[in-house]
C-alpha cells in the first residue's frame, strides 16, 4: 500500500518497525533514468510503500534512514562536540618560535585519499 504523505510514512514505517523489529525489513529503490525513489518497509504480514518522483524528499529519506539504523543497532548515534578552536603546539625553529597551525583558527577534515589505478598511456603509432 502506497502513503502519499511523508510525515505519515515515516511514522507508519517507524512504528511497523518497533512492532516487529526481527521480522522487518527495509528496501530502497532509485531509478536513475525516471528519477523515481521507492522505499519500502514490510514485516511479511504489512507492506508499506512510498515513491516519489521529488528531490526535495532526499534529507528527509536521509534522516528516516539514519532514525531507522539507529534502531537496528540499538544505539544512538552521539552528538558532536561542540567545536572550539584548538590550540596549536608551538616549534622552535632556531631562536624563533613557529606555531604549527594552519593560518585559519579551524581545523578541516580531509576525505579519503585519491588513490587508486594509474591510467595507462595510450600506445604510439608507428
Amino acid at each position: 500500500m502506497y502513503i502519499h504523505g511523508w510525515q505519515e510514512y515515516q511514522d507508519a514505517a517507524e512504528a511497523l518497525y518497533a512492532k516487529s523489529p526481527t521480522n522487518t525489513r527495509y528496501c530502497v529503490k532509485w531509478r536513475a533514468s525516471e528519477g523515481k525513489l521507492v522505499l519500502k518497509i514490510t514485516d511479511n504480514t504489512t507492506c508499506i510503500k512510498f515513491k516519489t518522483y521529488s528531490s526535495i524528499f532526499l534529507n528527509r529519506f536521509e534522516a528516516l534512514n539514519l532514525s531507522l539504523i539507529e534502531k537496528m543497532q540499538n544505539r544512538r548515534v552521539p552528538a558532536p562536540p561542540p567545536s572550539t578552536p584548538v590550540a596549536a603546539p608551538e616549534v622552535a625553529v632556531g631562536d624563533t618560535h613557529v606555531s604549527a597551525a594552519p593560518s585559519s583558527a579551524t581545523l578541516s577534515v580531509a576525505g579519503p585519499a585519491a588513490g587508486g589505478v594509474k591510467k595507462k598511456k595510450p600506445k604510439k603509432k608507428k
